[in-house]
């Protein structure tokens, strides 16, 4: 039975006139799959369909008949006259649309959610129907995610439908999408009006319904497939997801979706009694939370790419909002969007993809940069995400170093062949973080080569097995010291690195970053790395190792799945027919070299991640040996367009501040001073 949270005094008889009719012979109430009129809502629901009028500002202008027939105790009337106000008012204009003309096209994938299977995160797994006809809100997919049953709350499949019946004309995606609606709020009742983590009100699910309710509500509102009593639950709800996100939003970037959704009640429905509130309050909180959570460099703190443009979505998305209503933001806030544009433009691949890191995902960023470039007027990131086809040629970069989030992005160029490298010298981040400070990624020649492992999954069986090792230094080209990796990192920089940290030339890049803190390491223990890019040609890595006692070490460096690789010697190379990358020791350290991939046992090594819940084996090598004290390891990472041809190396010099090499192939001759630390003694001399 529908619980029914209790009602003062006075509004209990105002509801007796109402109760009383109800009553009547005649007034059965009905199955809640057979309440579609404003008359069936109000004989099944008088009290929440009360409860809704009293979120409204009868005095808005074009309520007047709302107000008149609730002092008069007629609810059903009251209610019809507040659904030909929304029928016929200015609200939304960018959300209402025309309605289609009627065909039976189908839309295969739209078709699948109309059997209630719904794909969430690459798991497809069909929502059960419980015996009172309720599908099961909390079923959490065939691999008992809880994430699933959270993501499936957010209806962004109702979206799919949505635009299915758009395309098509079809009415049957427009009337699912009304008996799902009807489902879901009837069950979902009484709001809890508590911070929630339940598969059905916690924040984010919240936030994303508010936003696809709003643009079904008023796209579907003249079609005549939305029901009158699927509309009235609508409303007699949104208020329940703005109280949700406005008192009980979380940080970072789940305010900004939360926040956002916040306003996007308040401007789209004006007539709510405290709209204006929720907006002003999203107002300071956003614009507080953008100060907060965004460094100087337009990096989202969080330090992930994929949640970075998840803010920044959100965060585009409020000044929208405030667009249409009139809002004015201050100065401040367009400046942050068009720095969290650059970076995105600064970082891109070759290939159009982000940096894959922390608890991100792999995918294409050229759709978000080319509506960056056309918004701020900036034709040099069209350049960047057309590989040069179109747009107008930087004058800065190639290669770009982001100070306060300490990430360095090299490039030979803007072609989708060029050579590309991100190198993390930040801090750890303040969400979704891994312990992977100093990790490499390389690509080239149109390859990913070296890679982070990915994010694998958060809850649920893929979680269980694989979450531990995707969050751990294991999972990323970094060192491991007496066979541990890392610890936790700072979450946050305080100030932005200097220049002694790096170092950008047209003929090289340098970067360089320390970390001492790994887990159950007893003893004093510093890993420094020294990263410097020779444009166009190689990478050279030198790893400096301060120790007070002996200690077993293991470089690692994760292949993508699609190398072929093979082992000469020391050398680890890849051996395609066009695009290869090699893996040259040049230090005298004795190595062991093994190749490990979809390892399980004795713990889990080489699995790649490129999306959530999809994940497969990669190479892994693993070069691991012992030093005795004090060390320094130097590797050349050299690509080639063909075949790997290696250069003769000679390593000249190597002090307590740099290491000193030669490097002669048989074109050219190079001299390169890599400090451990001190980018003012980085350099590149070009003999021959």
């Amino acid at each position: 039975m529908l619980q029914r949270s209790s009602l003062p005094y006075f509004k209990i008889i105002l509801l007796l006139p109402i109760l009383a009719v109800f009553a009547l012979p005649g007034f059965a109430q009905p199955h809640w799959k057979e309440i579609v009129s404003v008359e069936d809502i109000c004989i099944a629901y008088p009290q929440e369909i009360q409860e809704m009028l009293e979120q409204f500002d009868l005095d808005y202008p074009g309520l007047e008949k709302v107000k008149l027939a609730r002092a008069e105790g007629n609810l059903p009337q009251a209610c019809q006259a507040l659904l030909d106000y929304y029928h016929n008012c200015d609200n939304a204009a960018h959300l209402r649309k025309e309605k289609p003309q009627l065909t039976t096209t189908t839309v295969a994938e739209a078709d699948t959610i109309l059997t209630n299977v719904f794909t969430i995160q690459n798991v497809k797994g069909q929502v059960p129907v419980g015996e009172d006809g309720h599908r099961d809100w909390y079923h959490k997919g065939p691999n008992n995610d809880r994430e699933w049953a959270w993501l499936s709350n957010r209806h962004t499949q109702i979206h799919q439908v949505l635009t299915a019946y758009f395309e098509t004309g079809n009415p049957k995606y427009a009337q699912y999408i009304d008996f799902f609606l009807r489902d879901f709020i009837i069950k979902s009742m009484p709001y809890p009006a508590v911070k929630s983590r339940t598969s059905v009100w916690r924040g984010l699910e919240v936030s994303f319904r508010s936003k696809v309710w709003s643009e079904v509500f008023y796209s579907l509102i003249n079609t005549g497939y939305l029901s009158p009593a699927t509309q009235l639950l609508m409303l007699s709800s949104l208020p329940d997801h703005a109280h949700y996100n406005r008192n009980f939003h979380g940080g970072n970037n789940w305010l900004t979706m939360e926040v956002s959704a916040l306003a996007t009640v308040a401007t789209n429905f004006p007539e709510y009694r405290q709209a204006e509130e929720w907006l002003d309050y999203s107002v300071q909180a956003m614009v507080e939370s953008m100060k907060d959570q965004v460094y100087p460099d337009g990096v989202q703190t969080e330090l992930t790419s994929h949640y970075h443009n998840v803010s920044l979505r959100n965060f585009e998305l409020f000044k929208e909002i405030c667009d249409r209503a009139e809002k004015t933001l201050p100065a401040y806030y367009n400046e942050t969007l068009e720095n969290m544009y650059r970076y995105i433009a600064h970082a891109m691949r070759p290939d159009g993809n982000r940096v894959l890191n922390n608890d991100g995902d792999r995918g294409s960023d050229r759709a978000i940069i080319l509506k960056g470039a056309n918004t701020f007027g900036k034709p040099e990131w069209e350049y960047i995400a057309t590989n040069g086809k179109s747009g107008t040629l930087p004058t800065d970069g190639p290669s770009y170093f982001h100070p306060w989030a300490g990430q360095l992005i090299s490039r030979s160029g803007y072609d989708s062949l060029a050579h590309w490298s991100f190198f993390d010298v930040g801090p750890w981040g303040s969400g979704h973080q891994h312990n992977d400070k100093l990790h490499l990624s390389v690509a080239a020649y149109g390859h990913d080569f070296l890679v982070d492992a990915g994010r694998f999954a958060y809850t649920g069986a893929v979680a269980e097995k694989f979450r531990p090792y995707a969050r751990s230094s294991a999972a990323h080209n970094v060192m491991l010291i007496g066979g541990q990796g890392q610890d936790a990192g700072p979450t946050h920089a305080q100030t932005q690195l200097n220049s002694t940290c790096y170092k950008i030339t047209n003929d090289f890049d340098y970067a360089t970053g320390s970390f001492g803190e790994f887990l159950s390491t007893e003893g004093e223990i510093k890993h420094q790395r020294a990263v410097m890019y020779v444009r166009s040609e190689f990478w050279v890595v030198v790893d400096h190792i301060k120790t007070d006692r002996p200690r077993k070490i293991e470089a690692l460096w994760h292949w993508h799945p699609t190398c072929q690789v093979i082992q000469e010697s020391s050398t680890v190379k890849t051996n395609h027919k066009q695009g290869n990358l090699a893996i040259v020791p040049l230090s005298k350290q004795p190595f062991s070299v093994k190749f490990i991939k979809g390892q399980e046992q004795p713990e889990l090594q080489g699995w790649y991640s490129p999306e959530y819940n999809l994940y497969e084996p990669n190479l892994t090598t693993s070069y691991h040996g012992e030093i005795e004290g004090d060390a320094t390891l130097v590797w050349l990472l050299l690509p080639s367009s063909d075949k790997i041809v290696v250069p003769e190396t000679t390593i000249l010099q190597e002090t307590e501040q740099y290491v000193n090499l030669r490097i002669e192939s048989s074109q050219n001759i190079w001299e390169l001073t890599i400090p451990y630390s001190n980018s003012g003694l980085a350099s590149v001399q070009e003999i021959q």
